[in-house]
């Protein structure tokens, strides 16, 4: 979330509910949405680390608000972050440890355990598909993330199916 928040402050100041409000509506509802805690306690650490520099604005109806502006450490920061690529594989993958150790355990069968994460796919994929209908067509970048959502879901199903053939010709 901090380097999110700092993408949003890059643009201008703001305080941290309408860093939330833009957000939700940058991401959709495909995207776990954050709570306004989760923001502010963030916003707090982006501050004591220097990233950012927050400025008490009096209001005179209603209680003090704080906004935020990004420091030159943060622009760096975003500066370094868009520079660096993803290039982790998902080789830590939970569900693949089950799979792996089920047959030391007698615990678990391991097709099984493929086809309860295939319909837990499937039923994801459902979902995303619901929010994709719901989600305003003028929001290309929630669009773009719940298609990239999809593909990975149907790459893990085709993995998924992969790994049953191999493991029933070991039967």
């Amino acid at each position: 979330m901090r380097l999110p928040l700092l993408a949003l402050l890059a643009r201008g100041p703001a305080h941290g509910y309408e860093l939330k409000q833009d957000l939700e509506l940058l991401l959709g509802a495909a995207y776990p949405q954050p709570n306004v805690g989760q923001i502010y306690v963030t916003l707090g650490r982006l501050e004591k680390s220097g990233l950012i520099e927050g400025e008490d604005v009096e209001q005179s109806s209603r209680p003090n608000k704080k906004v935020y502006h990004l420091t030159e450490a943060g622009r760096e920061a975003l500066r370094v972050w868009f520079e660096e690529t993803e290039d982790e594989p998902r080789v830590r993958d939970d569900f693949f440890m089950k799979l792996a150790v089920a047959p030391q355990t007698g615990l678990a069968d391991q097709i099984a355990l493929i086809n309860r994460q295939r319909r837990q796919y499937l039923n994801t994929m459902r979902n995303l598909s619901k929010l994709a209908a719901a989600e305003s067509r003028d929001n290309r970048i929630a669009q773009l993330l719940i298609e990239g959502a999809m593909l990975h879901l149907q790459a893990d199903l085709d993995w998924l199916e992969r790994c049953q053939e191999e493991l029933e010709e070991l039967e």
